[in-house]
């Protein structure tokens, strides 16, 4: 695996409100914190650029809303803004995908000529897959670093119920067999990074 000296490290959505369980309930990789820390870490030392997303939601309920201090970065990531050698963006959404967000993401990868993104963050099954779908729809070289991310226990149709670690193994299978993506480790990546 080759990493560019220009490839983007997006890090989606981790925010405080997620570790309200009586809210999403049971997650899977406890390791995924520590894990999203040291890709930002080993972009920032290399002055790789990072886009630091930030979902805003408009649901009344939401521990992600604004104004809520679920809507704020977690300590780790917030005290990693700005440290980095090279560029960084804050980007904020309201929906899934971080390519809807402001400002525009594609833009500003386009501007800086970058052509391969990772993706990092939370929830796994949604706005970082739906970012690495994007992504690849786009034309950028998708690296999905599953083990930086981690997602909650759902309910479906029918009542049909996936646990956190089948959803993982879902997006992981869609994305990186769909072609959206290639699934790798955290470890691998900030080797081939170095």
């Amino acid at each position: 695996m080759r990493i560019a000296g220009d490839a983007a490290l997006v890090v989606v959505d981790v925010q405080v409100g997620f570790e309200e369980v009586a809210y999403w309930g049971a997650r899977n990789n406890p390791g995924a914190d520590g894990n999203i820390a040291g890709l930002i870490d080993a972009w920032q030392a290399t002055g790789r650029p990072v886009v630091f997303v930030r979902h805003d939601s408009p649901k009344p309920d939401s521990p992600l809303r604004v104004g809520q201090p679920g809507n704020d970065f977690k300590g780790y990531v917030e005290e990693r803004r700005g440290k980095g050698s090279g560029p960084e963006l804050l980007l904020t959404k309201s929906v899934n995908s971080a390519f809807h967000g402001t400002p525009d993401l594609a833009e500003w990868l386009d501007r800086t000529g970058v052509r391969q993104v990772v993706v990092a963050g939370i929830q796994t099954n949604m706005c970082a897959e739906t970012t690495a779908r994007l992504a690849g729809n786009l034309g950028y070289e998708v690296f999905f670093a599953l083990d930086a991310t981690y997602t909650f226990d759902l309910v479906g149709p029918w009542g049909w119920r996936l646990d956190a670690d089948e959803l993982a193994r879902a997006t992981a299978v869609s994305l990186h067999g769909g072609g959206f993506a290639t699934v790798v480790r955290s470890a691998e990546l900030i080797e081939a990074a170095g």
